[in-house]
């Protein structure tokens, strides 16, 4: 019935991606959207809130949400610039410095078990397609 639907698929896709991330994240405590996260402010310390809203693609509210739960859980802290009294940059804990590795060895077994059952032409074609498609439906 919705065998050319754009949203049911990439939704559909989307939930089983999900499931993927969320088992290769658990042992971590964080869920797929903090783990993508934490994995950016490890790797770019300092990040503005807004900064890592555009890298990930997400409104600023979700990031606020995103970085309130890490901030819970003891994985970020929230510092000033010194450019604005307003501006908080966005730095990673020891925790989630030790962490950082981890989470990128977790994310990528996934990336891997995933060109493992897509081919490997399969995973960059459609990586490389529904890239194609969000950056012209933005």
């Amino acid at each position: 019935m919705f065998d050319h639907c754009l949203y049911f698929n990439t939704t559909a896709l989307a939930r089983a991606l999900e499931r993927e991330w969320t088992a290769a994240f658990r042992d971590f405590g964080v869920t797929p959207p903090q783990g993508f996260m934490l994995r950016m402010v490890v790797a770019q310390p300092g990040l503005l809130q807004s900064e890592l809203a555009d890298g990930l693609a997400i409104s600023r509210s979700t990031a606020t949400r995103t970085l309130d739960g890490l901030q819970r859980l003891g994985l970020i802290e929230r510092r000033p610039t010194g450019n604005d009294g307003r501006e908080l940059g966005i730095h990673p804990t020891a925790a989630a410095k030790r962490m950082g590795t981890a989470l990128n060895a977790a994310s990528g077994k996934v990336t891997e078990r995933m060109k493992e059952r897509l081919g490997e032409r399969v995973f960059d074609r459609t990586v490389a397609g529904v890239k194609t498609v969000k950056a012209k439906l933005a």
